[in-house]
């Protein structure tokens, strides 16, 4: 099992994966162009693809966008951030794909009243990766100048590679995972998923 290598070895199964979908290639290397501070490539496209690998679907079957996150402390303002969207469609432009990019400096400004919960400020990128709904989706890529892969992965790749949708209680709450695990099991249903605890800590970190 490749859970069970090595962790070099995984995090080579893991490239070898994702290198099957073009698109996230693509945006990987587009999103490089960018030159954003701390950005990541993160979430559903990259444990989607290695999903459809392992299941042997078409690397993009399922994957409903690409999300890129980056953080930028210095300017909290709408427009900021609107600008780096709009410099984005340019960059994507062609692709057959959406990209989705955030600010995650900002996400305090309006999380609450999209998921009814308070977020306080992030201190980076890899502290919004951190706090996915579910352990699984908490993984997130970048392209280095020197073309080298970085991989955030605070919780490990054993999930990812194992099909497993595991909670992580920290912000979002249990209605958010349960209905992301319920769609997602409508296209893997080979997922195993685990129920949200019957207690949890709820600390301040969000995605």
């Amino acid at each position: 099992m490749i859970s069970r290598l090595p962790l070099d070895q995984q995090l080579d199964s893991l490239r070898a994966m994702l290198s099957r979908n073009d698109v996230l290639l693509e945006v990987l290397a587009r999103t490089a162009k960018l030159d954003l501070p701390g950005w990541y490539v993160t979430a559903g496209c990259l444990f989607q693809t290695v999903w459809n690998v392992v299941t042997d679907k078409p690397p993009t079957s399922g994957i409903k966008d690409y999300d890129v996150f980056y953080f930028d402390a210095t300017d909290l303002s709408w427009e900021a951030e609107d600008a780096v969207i709009k410099a984005g469609r340019e960059v994507f432009a062609g692709l057959s794909a959406e990209v989705e990019i955030r600010n995650e400096a900002r996400v305090h400004l309006w999380y609450e009243d999209k998921f009814g919960v308070a977020c306080p400020p992030y201190e980076s990128a890899e502290a919004a990766i951190d706090s996915f709904a579910a352990t699984t989706c908490c993984l997130g890529v970048r392209l280095e100048t020197d073309g080298r892969w970085r991989v955030y992965a605070p919780h490990g790749l054993s999930d990812v590679f194992n099909l497993v949708v595991r909670p992580n209680p920290v912000l979002a709450p249990q209605s958010v995972y349960e209905a992301k695990a319920t769609r997602w099991r409508q296209e893997w249903p080979e997922l195993t998923v685990l129920e949200w605890p019957s207690t949890s800590v709820t600390s301040c970190s969000c995605g």
